[in-house]
């Protein structure tokens, strides 16, 4: 499943760190599509950048992955939740819900795709969603009474934001579609004291419309250190737990890709949009120095999601009719629905026609660009409840390093596209992940760690109990090794 070995060592540099004062706040910085080798590289290249000095203070765990599935829905959920897909339930985006009535469907009526973006908002065109989302484009849920499920809605665990919102810190986040900032609201529906996105699609879909739209993020998060609100109208005090993701360097490798196999990031848009991020960080800590909270604060940077290829060679579209037909050909629409990007989630009418499905496809493995098919009990190995939940695919595919699947692979936007996410294999889900800390001597942990462990570990470094977290109950997950704090 990955594609690359994973060496169990210790930390790199001395043994455990001394125990770290509890921080009075933390703030969780997602680089959308940043992978490891990203970070490693920009260091050794900028030995005088923000992103260096942090390291100087901080561990970087070099071996850190999303839990599975290489996408932004559940990427963002591990982060905060400290669970995986199989107990948080958000496995992808968009997913099928067997469970859930589409709207505009007659009562009764089963079975809908959810999507988690800007597709369900007010207006797409503008930054502010139209003013949010629309409710009239939600699936329903018979179980409540046909009542709409908002994303907050579909979440099994609670987030950090509602532990720290619980124990009487102020929460905020920021992020490119409202609809993840509903997510982090859990299951109570107000985990975030302050919420805003700028929505992707309501700027230029170009390099300098990506990197405006991440500076006023920016500018957002520098209102909410000064303890104003994220309008910068309102003192309202600095929040305990906040953040932000930005999104140029993903549009980046999307659109230009990397310069070379081994991760070289070229003098182009994509290095501009990773100094962007480092300039960003810059202006984050001078205000947090500014307003004297620098060293009470933990800084914590990761990724929702790497993006694949990086070698642009490697690169292959392939037809998503490819797989719905091989599907079909076993049973006339017999496929409700797939979820094709560079991973597949097929969702079968009749589930006992799995196996079949699953022989086909590994039978047309080398034209369909498979690596791997996942169902039954092989499925049921990293989502155990695959054969009983209305969310979980029938089958899993995951394409060879470099593949995706894509509509009218002739088109002008098909044929720009270099790299997607969603996978499993390393590309997917290596992702950054650096500690930023008062008293950290600078450290590389090549422990291998998950992102699901960020949430357990920024409440314990806030002086608070990781079991809050339903997750942390559920899947016993331990706070990332290295670091203790004092409570």
């Amino acid at each position: 499943m990955k594609t690359k070995l994973i060496h169990f060592f210790a930390l790199a540099a001395g043994a455990l760190l001394p125990a770290a004062r509890a921080a009075e706040r933390a703030i969780l910085i997602s680089v959308d599509g940043m992978h490891a080798i990203d970070l490693a590289l920009y260091l050794n290249n900028n030995p005088g950048s923000v992103l260096a000095s942090l390291a100087q203070r901080g561990v970087i765990y070099s071996n850190a992955c999303t839990p599975l599935l290489g996408d932004s829905t559940p990427g963002l959920v591990s982060l905060t939740t400290g669970g995986t897909p199989a107990t948080t339930g958000l496995i992808y985006s968009p997913f099928y819900d067997r469970s859930l009535t589409p709207a505009g469907a007659p009562a009764g009526t089963k079975g809908a795709l959810y999507t988690i973006d800007e597709k369900w908002i007010l207006d797409m065109t503008r930054e502010d969603s139209g003013g949010g989302i629309d409710e009239k484009k939600l699936p329903r849920d018979p179980a409540r009474g046909g009542a709409p499920v908002y994303p907050h809605d579909l979440m099994r665990v609670n987030t950090m934001f509602e532990v720290v919102r619980a124990a009487g810190g102020r929460t905020a986040w920021i992020d490119q579609h409202i609809m993840y900032n509903d997510l982090l609201n859990g299951p109570s529906g107000a985990g975030l004291d302050d919420s805003r996105a700028l929505e992707r699609k309501g700027t230029p879909q170009t390099f300098e419309g990506f990197t405006a739209q991440d500076t006023r993020r920016v500018a957002i998060l520098l209102n909410q250190i000064r303890g104003l609100d994220s309008v910068g109208q309102k003192k309202v005090g600095v929040p305990k737990l906040f953040g932000m993701g930005f999104i140029a360097f993903g549009a980046m490798q999307k659109s230009e890709g990397y310069a070379n196999a081994r991760g070289g990031i070229g003098e182009k848009n994509l290095k501009a949009a990773l100094d962007l991020v480092d300039q960003s960080l810059g202006r984050i800590v001078a205000e947090l120095k500014k307003e004297n909270l620098y060293d009470s604060t933990l800084l914590v940077l990761s990724s929702k999601h790497g993006q694949s290829p990086i070698d642009v060679k490697q690169r292959r579209l392939i037809d998503r009719n490819v797989i719905r037909d091989i599907v079909n050909g076993v049973q006339p629409d017999l496929l409700v629905h797939a979820a094709l990007d560079s991973i597949g989630l097929l969702y079968l009418k009749d589930a006992t026609k799995t196996n079949a499905v699953a022989d086909a496809l590994r039978a047309r493995a080398a034209d369909a660009g498979i690596l791997k098919v996942y169902h039954g009990e092989q499925l049921k190995l990293f989502l155990p409840t695959a054969d009983t939940d209305p969310r979980m695919p029938d089958i899993l595919i995951q394409p060879v390093l470099g593949a995706f699947y894509t509509e009218n692979i002739d088109s002008d936007a098909s044929k720009a596209l270099l790299a997607e996410h969603g996978g499993m294999l390393d590309e997917d889900t290596n992702v950054p992940l650096l500690l930023s800390f008062a008293g950290a001597p600078g450290t590389v942990s090549r422990a291998p760690v998950f992102t699901h462990q960020v949430a357990p570990t920024i409440l314990a470094a806030l002086g608070l109990d990781p079991a809050a977290l339903k997750a942390v109950q559920i899947e016993g997950t331990p706070v990332l090794p290295g670091v203790k704090w004092k409570k």
